[in-house]
């Protein structure tokens, strides 16, 4: 005996299926988030852009445009969601940043 499928079924499928992309999406970016290798002060960018992962330990007479409110985690290039302790950056690509880091790339995120 054959069975049928019937159009209702599949359109049913389909959206059921439409519905968990976007979550296994998000699962992923969170994972991979987490496994990037923090940025070392170091690095010839990082050196060049005066990264510091404490912005408290700034020097700001070196540093004109550093305010005390400006951290990696309220810039508009931090990949990580409010409240994250580390994320990547749009800059410092494949590295994790710390929320509490600065360069003289920090842009105010939209919104913030």
């Amino acid at each position: 005996m054959q069975s049928k499928i019937s159009r209702r079924a599949i359109v049913k499928g389909g959206l059921i299926a439409g519905a968990f992309i976007p979550a296994i999406g998000l699962l992923a970016n969170a994972s991979v988030a987490a496994a990037l290798p923090p940025l070392d002060p170091k690095d010839p960018t990082a050196q060049a852009l005066g990264f510091i992962a404490d912005a408290s330990k700034v020097d700001a007479k070196a540093n004109a445009t550093f305010k005390p409110n400006q951290k990696c985690g309220t810039c508009a290039q931090f990949l990580g969601k409010a409240g994250d302790a580390v994320g990547g950056c749009n800059i410092f690509a494949g590295k994790s940043v710390p929320a509490g880091g600065w360069c003289k790339v920090w842009a105010q995120k939209p919104g913030a």
